[in-house]
This record gives C-alpha cells, structure tokens and sequence, in this order.
C-alpha cells in the first residue's frame, strides 16, 4: 500500500499533449529521485475502431459521477501498490484522428508496479469509467458497443 500516492485527476474537454502531462505530473512535487520508475500511457484517436473508416469520435460522460468513479480506481490503484503519483487525463467531447483521448502516467518505485497499475487503470477504463463513445465516419456517428475481450482482459485484476 502506498504511505503516500499524489494525484491529478482531470476531464476536460480541449486537447492536450504529452508536454501537459509532464506538467500535471510536477505539480504533484515529487522530489526528485524519489521514483524509479514513471510510466506514461497516451491513447489516441485511431481511424480504424468498429468501423474501418473513422474519422473522429465524440465521448460523453455524465459529469459528477465520472469524477467519482475515476478518483474510487485511482485510490484503488493507490491502495493495491506502491505508487508515488498518478495523474490521469480524459477527454470528453468531439475529438479528431490522431488527438489524445487519454493520458496516464504512474510513478512508482519500481517499473513493474508502475506497468501494472497503468494497465489496471487502463482496463479499468475501458471497462467501468461512465463514457459513452461514438465513432464518427463519413456516413454518420455510431455508437461504440463494449467488446468481450476488453471484458476478458479486466477480469485479471
């Protein structure tokens, strides 16, 4: 269990960058040296999903309970490793191919903690996070149904 785990939790709806992220993630003070290990998670808009020819996707979500059910993982990540930070980012809104959907970044001590619990909470949201997704195309947006292999994967936590 982590003594102490900082977080930035944030849903927004403007673009952000890697350099954002890196900017969230010395917010929370971590001295330095402290970690061993930092690893980042960066999911983008790919043009293929569901359907071959995507060409952007819009997330909903329904704001107040999102926050809720990201900070419940988030201090579940905490309390299940030794994690020094975590700063989680989530976009909501229409988004093109190739913007950041989501970003995460884990600090830890060692990397192999730092893995897992970036995979945790990436599985976790693929699974359980409140966001419904469209995928948009040239004949129109289509909800994005939950697929069984995600389901699969989160089963293992």
């Amino acid at each position: 269990m982590s003594p102490i785990c900082r977080v930035d939790i944030a849903i927004i709806n403007a673009s952000f960058s890697s350099t954002d992220l890196d900017q969230r993630f010395d917010a929370l003070g971590l001295k330095a040296g402290v970690a061993g290990a930092i690893v980042t998670f960066i999911g983008q808009v790919r043009q293929s999903g569901d359907h071959p020819d995507v060409t952007g996707l819009v997330l909903e979500h329904y704001a107040g309970m999102t926050e809720h059910v990201l900070q419940q993982h988030v201090a579940n990540a905490c309390a299940r490793w030794e994690l020094l930070g975590i700063v989680l980012v989530h976009r909501v809104g229409e988004m093109h191919l190739g913007e950041n959907i989501v970003g995460v970044v884990v600090a830890s001590a060692h990397r192999q903690v730092a893995f897992e619990a970036v995979q945790y909470l990436m599985d976790f949201l693929k699974n359980d996070a409140p966001f419904w997704k469209q995928e948009l195309t040239d004949q129109g947006a289509e909800w994005v149904e939950q697929k069984a292999t995600d389901l699969d994967k989160a089963k293992r936590w």
